[in-house]
Formats: structure tokens, C-alpha cells, sequence
């Protein structure tokens, strides 16, 4: 996926374009994405099992990160770990402290009035989690900011060094972290201000855009595999191989890149994302100076060089650079509670653009309605 965010990136500022956005939303007031410290899990999946003290702040790591929250609950049994969770109450398959879903909540957190507080001094190894629905918030940048001073006051009270990395986000979308890292920019607000006459949608199956926001003179072409929702509004489809189907670079919300092998052969048309990108650039005239993977590669590593460097993690750094951008913002936080989005998973089966596009799946979740429905299954 790297690979064909990297092609992508280039051809479109070949042509003169510099709006190249995902479908997340992440607030760009203050810091935003400039800084990595502030859209990175900073403590890593395994640096977890450091900590003491957990703050999970309007995430549901269950099931936005399910692997994570195994870890959690692997430390939770082992090392006695304290989880707090400031959200709507869910079953997160171990027990934490519930501190209410009020963003009142978060300021009395963040000015020590909370009756928790106490229980966040004490902790030595703390750490905060911001999930996406946090940050997607219209006070996106305000719940950031709270979050923040929360964070100061537990490296003040805490003692705990300069290196421990006490603020984390948990991105839930593939390679969200590597499209940040190359430049593009959260959301598609800017997609639709700038009424574009073509649309590239690069596995957008995640209905962030509709044709209704497009001109109706706009050219749409999706490049993907199992055609979902991006490929119901393109005017043309270009096949692209799956993730078992092509040598490709995935990077996770720690920020660690790591390599796949091609185990089957794409099907029919497809082909290899970034080839198709590569061929097309040839035919605008607009030729991407690489031919094979080694030289896009190169390419990659002049960009973002950590994520060339496979299994291992780029620490960020700037971490009282970031709060003190995130001080500057002056929005203020909103009286909606923080909630979640998935509180529970009844889709088990269908839950992206492949599993979705699978006969045996959809039998699956037919097979669990049919019991859900049927007088003999318990109450």
C-alpha cells in the first residue's frame, strides 16, 4: 500500500496537484499532523506492557485494535495494569474505571478537580490513548488540547522521564500513518472545495465521498480490489491486486513498516497498484522515474526513510513542542458526550471491502441473524 501511496503522490504533483487526502478525519488546528508525536501509538503495541496506568479517551480498543487490546488485557492479568476509560461504557474483556463520558470530565481531569485525580498521580508509567471518534469530533482540536494538559500533569506527578511517550493515538485504518508520514492530508474536506474535474479514489471504499459532492462534470476512477463502495460511483475501474496478491509495505499506528510476499497471482486484469500507476504516468507524459521495486523503494526512502527501514520503529520526538502548539488552540470543547462509534460488532463477519465480497461470509451472517431470530437461541 505504501508503494502505491508513494507512485500516487508523484504523479499528481507532477500534474500539478497537491490535494491528495484519506478519508480519516484528524484535527489540523494547532499541531495537526505536522508533528509525528501527534498521530502515532508513540509507546508501541509491546511498550505497553511498561506501563502502570492506562487512559483509554474515546476509543474502543476491542474492536479498533483488536491485537492491542489483547495486550492490554494480557498486562491487565500479569502486571496488574490500571485502566481508566473516560466514554461510553463497553465491554472491553477487562475490568477498568469508569470516569464518566463528559467532556466536563476531561477538563476536571486536565485541572485535577476529578475524583480520580488522586489515582492519576500515583501512577508511575502512565499513558493516554485518543482514539479516532475523538478526534473526528467537531471539537476534534479541543479534545486534543484537554488531552494534552492531561498529559503534562501526569509527567509532572508521575516523574516519569522525557522519553516516555505518555500521549498516543490509535489510528484505525491501514496505512493512515504512512499517508500522514508522505504528506497527505486527513479528510476530504479539501476534496470538495476544490470541485476537482477528475477524482482519483485509491481503495476509497469507505463512503467519506459522494457523488452528490462532486461536480457532475467530475470524472471518477477507483483503483482497488473487490469494487465496494468507491467503485459504485467511478465512471472507470481500474483492478488492482489484494494485499495475498502483490510484494507491497503495510505500516501500522506505531509507525512500523513491514513487508508481504505475493502468496496467489491477481486474477484475471489486475495488476500491482503502483504498475498501474507507473503505466499511466507514461501515458500523460508525466513518466515516474522508477521501473521496478528497488527503484521506488529508493524513491520511498528519500521521502520517509523510516518506513524503508522494515520491523523496526522510528520514535517520534517534539513531544513539548506539540502541547505547546496544541495551547494555541482556542476552540472550545462542546457539551456532546464522547462516544464511540462501534459499541458492538454485529457484523462479525463483514467488516471491510474483502470480507464483505465473500459468499462464505455472507452465509456467516445470515447463519447469526437466522440464530438471533430463532426461538431457540438464548436470551
Amino acid at each position: 500500500m505504501f508503494q502505491s501511496l508513494m507512485a500516487l503522490k508523484d504523479l499528481l504533483n507532477r500534474l500539478g496537484s497537491e490535494t491528495l487526502c484519506t478519508e480519516e478525519i484528524f484535527p489540523m488546528d494547532a499541531s495537526g499532523t505536522d508533528l509525528r508525536s501527534s498521530y502515532l501509538l508513540n509507546t508501541t503495541i509491546a511498550g505497553v506492557e511498561e506501563a502502570d496506568f492506562v487512559l483509554l479517551v474515546g476509543c474502543n480498543p476491542r474492536f479498533d485494535a483488536p491485537v492491542f487490546n489483547a495486550r492490554l488485557r494480557k498486562c491487565w492479568i500479569h502486571n496488574e495494569l490500571n485502566v481508566a476509560v473516560v466514554g461510553p461504557k463497553v465491554d472491553l474483556t477487562y475490568d477498568y474505571d469508569h470516569l464518566g463520558e463528559s467532556t466536563d470530565d476531561l477538563k476536571k481531569l486536565a485541572d485535577g478537580s476529578h475524583p480520580y485525580s488522586a489515582q492519576l498521580a500515583a501512577a508511575k508509567n502512565p499513558i493516554i490513548i485518543m482514539g479516532s471518534d475523538a478526534l473526528q469530533r467537531e471539537d476534534g482540536g479541543a479534545v486534543v488540547n484537554s488531552v494534552q494538559q492531561i498529559g503534562a500533569k501526569l509527567r509532572q506527578s508521575s516523574g516519569a522521564p522525557k522519553t516516555w511517550p505518555i500521549l498516543n493515538v490509535m489510528n484505525r485504518v491501514a496505512s493512515q500513518v504512512a499517508a500522514l508520514d508522505l504528506g497527505y492530508k486527513p479528510g476530504v474536506a479539501e476534496v470538495r472545495q476544490a470541485k476537482p474535474k477528475v477524482l482519483w479514489m485509491l481503495g476509497a471504499d469507505a463512503e467519506a465521498i459522494t457523488r452528490e459532492d462532486l461536480p457532475r462534470d467530475c470524472f471518477v476512477s477507483y483503483q482497488g480490489h473487490h469494487g465496494d463502495a468507491g467503485a459504485a460511483i467511478a465512471d472507470c475501474v481500474l483492478p488492482g491486486a489484494a494485499y495475498t496478491e502483490k510484494q507491497a509495505t503495510y505500516v501500522n499506528m506505531e509507525g512500523r513498516a513491514q513487508q508481504t510476499y505475493p502468496a496467489l497471482v491477481p486474477p484475471g486484469e489486475a495488476r500491482v497498484d503502483w504498475k498501474i500507476i507507473r503505466v499511466l504516468s507514461e501515458v500523460l507524459d508525466e513518466k515516474l522515474p522508477y521501473d521496478n521495486i528497488n527503484e521506488l523503494r529508493a524513491r520511498m526512502a528519500e521521502v520517509a526513510p523510516n518506513l524503508v527501514r522494515y520491523g523496526s520503529v522510528e520514535q517520534a520526538n517534539f513531544f513539548n513542542e506539540s502541547m505547546k502548539l496544541s495551547s494555541t488552540n482556542k476552540s472550545k470543547l462542546s457539551n456532546t458526550p464522547i462516544d464511540v462509534t462501534q459499541k458492538i460488532l454485529e457484523d462479525f463477519y463483514q467488516t471491510d471491502s474483502i470480507s464483505r465480497a465473500s459468499p462464505t461470509m455472507a452465509k456467516c451472517v445470515a447463519a447469526v441473524q437466522n440464530h438471533n431470530t430463532s426461538k431457540y437461541a438464548q436470551s
